[in-house]
């Protein structure tokens, strides 16, 4: 143990699997589901930067945000009764509705509703995408198909940019990219369709023939998947036994470190201050001097940075382990933030009146993609791994909902007040997010065990094991026998 953390060997269960083609072409679909995410958070900055459409309609919508919170507190049942793959078939025909109704908006109570549907779409499928990748992937290789979500995101933020990048000049152009947010959700749909269900949702929902043929075909049809569907089976039928509403049983003490986790890695994932870059990179890169098409690209860079990073921590999470991967993510990106804050105190005064020179606002960009690639490898992909990866079966989809809805609440408060705090903090807004860095880097080292390679039905060691966590989780995992 150094710094409050281990890692710990995965246990030899016979059921880690293997990578076969059938695991990564389902995987793969799956995880285009990042897409529409992506696609969202890239096209609303761009969006919000186009003269036409803030002569039509305002800046200022972000009714989404509760939207998808709404969504989230509804997508637990949701993914427990209809399934992993039906809950991301439904969010994406929802955010196909959504974009339509935006691309063709002609006031501003249709682009209201347009944005409500894009909030329940990206609500549901957040919710559902990470937990069918956790269960669908062998342990070995969780955390490098995991990965997949995050990199399709940013694929979607990339392709937002490029298109805005393109139509900014024209009338027309927040109309098509507003409405070509229908192709990643149409894409979604159809790769849905194609694919099976996990093997743990079909036996959840008593679909046992469905889930032996699933298990068949992710596998390997050499492997006796017995074995692990009567494992599946045994653990589905104790929850069953035990009749406890998840979100009362998450609340119980031995989950308590499950619970605190799925509220602090996503609140602390948006207090890196990345996704309000991404949203209002546009914005902020016009505020240091680069004009609005050099704004534009700039931020194409940055999402050409970030997507490149993911592939970092899609070859390294498997073998470094997530703790490793966080603490280097964060140590970057404090380092990055500070510099900055710096660049920008000594360049533009401490009140900021003062001009940015060309020079200085590339010297800004630079720093940022560092930043950008720091998060990348880290807290991109890995806060949405985490939570869907140490929960038991019985309130694994309830704890994934809550680490999805944490992230909406917050995204939503620092949406609202990024702006502001940059006109009135000035370098300040940096040091701000620098201080989070810090705090949530030093969360890591003390209070995250390694997940690294650990079967989901044998999580439950690490939690008893980790020298803080083992005095609420004692004698809770072994009395009421659950993974």
């Amino acid at each position: 143990m150094a710094g409050g953390g281990f890692t710990i060997d995965a246990p030899s269960n016979g059921f880690n699997g293997k990578i076969t083609l059938s695991v990564v072409i389902t995987c793969i679909v799956a995880a285009s589901s990042g897409l529409i995410f992506g696609y969202d958070i890239g096209v609303s900055g761009g969006v919000t930067t186009m003269v036409p459409f803030l002569q039509k309609f305002f800046p200022d919508i972000l009714r989404k945000a509760a939207a998808g919170l709404v969504s989230i507190l509804l997508a637990s049942k949701v993914t427990a009764t209809i399934g992993r793959r039906n809950t991301i078939m439904l969010g994406g025909a929802i955010f196909f509705a959504g974009a339509s109704i935006n691309g063709g908006a002609q006031n501003v109570a249709m682009l209201i509703l347009g944005r409500i549907l894009l909030g329940f779409g990206v609500g549901f499928t957040n919710q559902a995408t990470p937990l069918y990748l956790s269960e669908i992937a062998p342990s070995k290789w969780r955390g490098a198909f995991s990965t997949g979500f995050q990199f399709f995101a940013g694929i979607g933020v990339v392709a937002a940019l490029c298109i805005n990048y393109t139509t900014a000049k024209h009338a027309w152009g927040w109309r098509l990219s507003l409405g070509l947010a229908v192709v990643p959700a149409g894409v979604m749909m159809i790769g849905a369709f194609l694919i099976s269900d996990t093997p743990s949702s079909l036996v959840e929902r008593g679909k046992i023939d469905q889930a032996r043929k699933a298990l068949v075909k992710i596998r390997g049809s050499s492997i006796d998947i017995e074995p692990e569907l009567e494992e599946l089976i045994k653990l589905t039928e104790i929850t069953k036994t035990l009749q406890q509403e998840p979100f009362t049983t998450i609340f119980k003490r031995q989950y308590r470190p499950h619970l605190i986790m799925a509220f602090a890695i996503p609140f602390f994932q948006q207090f890196t201050g990345i996704n309000i870059v991404a949203f209002y990179s546009p914005n902020l890169f016009q505020s240091v001097g680069l004009g609005h098409n050099g704004a534009l690209l700039s931020a194409l860079i940055l999402g050409l940075v970030n997507l490149g990073s993911i592939l970092v921590s899609t070859a390294f999470v498997d073998r470094f382990g997530r703790r490793f991967l966080f603490i280097l993510g964060g140590i970057l990106m404090l380092i990055c933030l500070i510099a900055v804050s710096v660049v920008l105190a000594l360049v533009t005064g401490v009140h900021g009146t003062k001009n940015i020179s060309k020079q200085n606002a590339i010297l800004v960009l630079v720093l940022l993609c560092v930043y950008a690639a720091g998060f990348g490898f880290s807290w991109g992909p890995l806060t949405w791994l985490i939570p869907s990866e140490i929960f038991p079966l019985k309130i694994r989809s309830t704890g994934q909902s809550i680490a999805v809805g944490v992230q909406f609440v917050t995204l939503s408060v620092l949406s609202q007040t990024f702006l502001t705090m940059l006109c009135h903090f000035k370098f300040g807004a940096f040091l701000f997010y620098a201080f989070w860095v810090a705090v949530m880097t030093l969360f890591i080292i003390f209070f995250l065990p390694e997940t690294k390679g650990i079967a989901l039905e044998s999580m439950c060691i690490i939690w008893g094991k980790h020298w803080f966590w083992r005095r609420f989780v004692k004698g809770g995992v072994d009395k009421n026998n659950l993974p």
